[in-house]
């Protein structure tokens, strides 16, 4: 029999995972899964191992945050028995106006405010890409050294120039 560990996974492969859609953010942005566990107990358990341990993928660690679900992340859930929906025009000299026009304002000022991060996040992203193909070239740059170096050894070319400077050369 497995560990529990192995257990857990297993369980985890045979509940319903759902992705949850980011709207306001690129293709390239981060993702979102809703995962749902056999009990209660089980998901409390990975959301704190989650916590504890990096989530790694091919020896790098990396980011993720796991939290129990609420009612307000989903887009679907039931209305709130006897809450209606009402719209309306309002005259400028009710009382509501004001506020409607502060809940306007901080919309605006949220979608201003989004958009700004957004445009942050496309610059750090340019950034690291920008820093992934540096550290390509640099990889590349070095195993072409290595590749030349061994290529010296193996057809006998550093031990001719030895010979000829009369330096000792040990085969690598």
């Amino acid at each position: 029999m497995g560990t529990s560990a192995e257990e857990v996974y297993a369980a985890f492969l045979e509940k319903s995972v759902q992705f949850i859609s980011i709207y306001l953010e690129s293709k390239n942005a981060p993702q979102a899964a809703l995962v749902e566990m056999e009990n209660p107990k089980q998901a409390s358990s990975i959301i704190t191992e989650m916590g504890s341990y990096p989530f790694m993928i091919l020896g790098m660690p990396r980011p993720i945050r796991a939290s129990a679900a609420r009612l307000e992340m989903f887009d679907d859930r039931p209305r709130k028995p006897g809450r209606k929906i009402l719209c309306r025009w309002l005259d400028p000299k009710e009382p509501e106006f004001q506020v409607a026009k502060k809940l306007k304002c901080a919309v605006r000022k949220h979608a201003a405010e989004t958009l700004a991060m957004l445009e942050v996040n496309l610059e750090q992203r340019a950034e690291e890409e920008k820093l992934a193909s540096q550290q390509s070239e640099t990889l590349l740059a070095q195993y072409k050294k290595y590749d030349l170096l061994q290529a010296v050894f193996e057809d006998g070319s550093a031990k001719r120039l030895g010979r000829h400077y009369e330096m000792p050369v040990a085969d690598a």
